[in-house]
């Protein structure tokens, strides 16, 4: 959580670095983590890790969608997008599934960032760690990573 806490102060995020909290419980899910901070589950801003014709993608997608691989490919101009493995997710960015930060990672990651996280004043997202989060803000989310505003979603859930 150190590392995340210290990219998003090197970032200047505002806020979000102090606001890091430890929960009780792992929240590998979006349901898990919107019920643990109250808030609705389109607030939760998962981190997803993929892999583009081999290269790491992370998407950020508003926990209310489900990222569309196909979208994902054409939006990133690529072939293939697939989900990565839990040993490609580490290796890539020091974290965890279920505790993957948009930040805080060895090397930068491109990164696709759900446009619907825009609907919610604050959002939610992984501190490094499956039980820990902090709030942030959809464009703080665009700045902080260097992401791209996208519709990543291909239903509702």
């Amino acid at each position: 959580m150190s590392t995340v806490r210290s990219a998003l102060v090197e970032r200047g995020a505002t806020g979000a670095a102090a606001g890091i909290r430890v929960l009780d419980d792992a929240v590998r899910t979006a349901s898990a983590a919107a019920e643990a901070v109250e808030v609705p589950v389109g607030a939760i801003a998962n981190s997803l890790f993929f892999l583009a014709d081999g290269a790491p993608l992370l998407v950020l997608t508003s926990g209310a969608h489900r990222a569309d691989t196909k979208r994902l490919a054409e939006l990133v101009g690529v072939r293939k997008v697939q989900r990565a493995d839990a040993d490609s997710v580490r290796a890539h960015t020091g974290q965890v599934i279920g505790g993957v930060s948009p930040v805080g990672h060895p090397a930068p990651i491109r990164t696709l960032v759900d446009v619907h996280l825009a609907e919610y004043d604050v959002v939610w997202a992984a501190a490094g760690h499956p039980n820990a989060v902090y709030p942030t803000t959809f464009d703080e989310l665009v700045a902080v990573t260097g992401g791209i505003p996208a519709t990543v979603a291909g239903d509702q859930r």
